[in-house]
């Protein structure tokens, strides 16, 4: 953030009174940060969401009347197509993990929970007898707050969750492996005690695990969400009924991000109509039969 202040900001902008700057300056210099300077994208809205937060404080503050930003067109971030991982790819990745964490994968393919939302599991939100799974709370990391217990990203996070089969089999084999002392006790937890912490995790567990499997570098634990909604889309969900078991916000932001998973309607469009005058031309056949 420094680095972007010190050489994108600040040379267009210290100079300038905040009362002086036009919606018309604005622009061209947002159009600056990618023809000019090179940036990508999304860096390019990054600088912009800084400058734009300090003119809407200072309209908070009356100390100018309008904000220039507030229409500035940005570009466009190209959305990466996001290739699930394959049934096969999650089995070798359980494999390939420290032991302690071969459920959390298995667990999150299933599901479809974020990693915080796993490593947040205590004993008591999981209940076997009943294949049920309750999302209460969820671990962060950031760099101002340190690791900490919150409550799940959105209000629209299921609070009980559907174990198939499989995640119970491996929940079982978790917990006789991995004993929990109480109803309180973490599910997962780091190798010396302790919630997981993500950044540990993905250094010590998650990365190598991959490499070893042969999974793409970058691939984070998100990924296990990802295939979760690939398999309730080929398996028919709708997109409400996706959206639900996701716990996104709405079902728009479902489409927005996995749509290109859903098959190609071309075909059943072809299909359809076909099918309509398929069978009326059978209701038809018999009549010209019998005039003949």
């Amino acid at each position: 953030m420094a680095q972007h202040l010190r050489c994108y900001v600040y040379p267009a902008w210290e100079k300038r009174a905040l009362g002086a700057v036009k919606p018309g300056d604005v622009q061209s210099w947002v159009t600056s940060l990618t023809t000019t300077h090179g940036l990508a994208a999304s860096t390019s809205r990054t600088v912009f969401n800084t400058v734009n937060a300090v003119f809407r404080a200072a309209v908070r503050g009356r100390m100018i009347p309008h904000n220039p930003c507030a229409e500035a067109k940005l570009p466009s971030v190209p959305r990466k197509k996001i290739v699930p991982l394959a049934v096969e790819q999650v089995r070798t990745l359980s494999e390939e993990i420290p032991a302690r964490y071969k459920s959390l994968v298995l667990l999150g393919a299933a599901t479809g929970l974020r990693p915080g939302e796993l490593f947040g599991l205590r004993l008591r939100h999981v209940d076997l007898l009943h294949a049920t799974v309750s999302v209460e709370q969820q671990i962060r990391q950031t760099a101002k707050h340190g690791v900490y217990v919150c409550p799940p990203k959105t209000d629209r996070s299921h609070p009980t969750v559907p174990l198939p089969r499989m995640a119970v089999d491996a929940m079982k084999a978790h917990l006789r492996d991995f004993p929990a002392d109480g109803p309180e006790s973490w599910i997962f937890t780091a190798p010396q005690g302790g919630p997981v912490v993500y950044t540990h995790f993905m250094g010590g567990s998650w990365r190598p695990a991959c490499a070893k499997a042969g999974i793409p570098k970058g691939t984070g634990p998100h990924a296990l969400r990802h295939h979760y909604a690939s398999l309730l889309i080929k398996h028919g969900e709708s997109v409400k009924a996706a959206s639900e078991r996701l716990g996104h916000t709405n079902a728009a932001m479902t489409l927005n991000i996995h749509t290109h998973l859903w098959p190609d309607s071309d075909g059943r469009t072809r299909a359809a109509v076909d099918k309509a005058y398929a069978d009326r031309s059978a209701e038809i056949q018999p009549q010209v039969d019998e005039a003949a």
